[in-house]
């Protein structure tokens, strides 16, 4: 840990006394795309009150946002694009999902820090901010080294996020013994799940075992029918360990898929992508212990509460983001001298933040993650460095 601290550049973006005291004669302006209005809203109502507080820690009146509903439309989030570029904006935080990004090359004066947490395909001008899937498996790879995990195979849903993982699994050479790509329809899971896990051969095996057993002269064959009687299968998998990369209600039919063709977590590691501290997940006893790369946890729900204490409600997970990169541009800004062009972001530096150490770089803000386990009802921390 020392020594990563030595070796990066540790800028903490709790937006020190440092920041306040810098006198700005110019006025530094934000753009804000977010969808305000439909079903989206209240991510982007809370991504605006977390940039609130962000501002309100920073305590400096040059700092202005303005923000603009993109109607989570990609010709509106360019028409409000548009609009910021009149008032003279050149940095936008926002938009939030992939698919409003298409028309943002266009404006190539400006400079937008998405929230989305794709990488592949940006526009040139367009710097991904979420959690990306090269820095989830950079936090497994880790984690397979610390217990030892030879065999790990993969399972992830046919969906348009299918690229990113692969790319991000051939990028970071994570040790994969075979990629599974399933149909997510609960009629099929199940049948998908039994193939993947050799359950009709290992259930075959146990019924071999036994009509072996009732024609052998063991002395304890009754002791030992009974007990494989018991099983659903005999025999090991021909994994240690599995990756799912799913989410919601959709990873727990797959871990209930998983228990049902007799795989365990408590023989076989059970690790799944950022769950954001899903609390539903404390409660489904039978997948646990269940293991994910997340941010920091002590500063998520530091800031949860204090999100609360000011809104009376808890933020959406991305907010927590966006105060990170209130901070982040602030700083950037300063050390530029007020100067906002395309080689502000190009810096090779390493940040420290609320959600823990990231880099920006290649148009991408990568996240080194900490890892958690989740067990007893509680999310424990493995190893983090932040």
């Amino acid at each position: 840990m020392n020594k990563i601290i030595k070796i990066i550049l540790l800028l903490t973006l709790t937006f020190s006394t440092y920041l306040k005291e810098v006198g700005a004669e110019e006025k530094i302006k934000i753009g804000l795309l977010v969808p305000l209005s439909g079903e989206n809203a209240y991510i982007g109502n809370s991504i605006i009150k977390a940039v609130k507080l962000a501002i309100n820690k920073i305590n400096n009146n040059k700092f202005e946002i303005f923000p603009k509903d993109t109607r989570n439309d990609p010709v509106e989030t360019l028409k409000a694009a548009q609009d910021l570029n009149k008032q003279g904006i050149q940095i936008v935080i926002g938009p939030i999902f992939n698919k409003n990004l298409i028309y943002l090359d266009e404006l190539q004066d400006m400079i937008f820090i998405s929230l989305t947490n794709k990488t592949i395909e940006l526009p040139k001008n367009v710097i991904s901010a979420g959690i990306n899937s090269l820095s989830q498996l950079n936090a497994i790879i880790k984690f397979q080294e610390l217990e030892g995990l030879k065999k790990t195979i993969f399972l992830m849903p046919e969906s348009h996020y299918e690229d990113e993982i692969k790319k991000s699994i051939n990028e970071t050479k994570i040790k994969i013994k075979k990629i599974h790509v399933y149909d997510s329809n609960p009629t099929k899971l199940t049948g998908q799940i039994e193939k993947i896990t050799n359950y009709k051969a290992r259930q075959l095996d146990l019924k071999r075992e036994i009509k072996k057993l009732k024609k052998s002269s063991d002395p304890n064959k009754e002791k030992k029918l009974e007990q494989l009687e018991k099983m659903d299968t005999i025999g090991k998998v021909n994994f240690d360990s599995i990756i799912i990369s799913d989410f919601d209600e959709s990873l727990k039919s797959i871990t209930t898929s998983l228990l049902y063709v007799d795989v365990s977590p408590k023989e076989i590691f059970f690790i799944t992508l950022n769950q954001w501290f899903d609390s539903s997940l404390l409660e489904e006893k039978s997948s646990q212990p269940l293991y994910f790369p997340s941010i920091n946890y002590e500063n998520y729900k530091k800031f949860s509460k204090n999100y609360y204490s000011q809104f009376n409600e808890y933020p959406n997970q991305l907010s927590i983001i966006s105060y990170d990169i209130v901070g982040l541009i602030y700083y950037l800004i300063l050390q530029n001298n007020f100067v906002v062009d395309d080689k502000i972001f190009v810096r090779k530096n390493k940040f420290k933040g609320t959600t823990g150490f990231f880099e920006i770089k290649k148009n991408k803000i990568n996240h080194i993650l900490n890892f958690y386990q989740i067990e007893d009802n509680k999310f424990k921390k493995i190893f983090w460095f932040f």
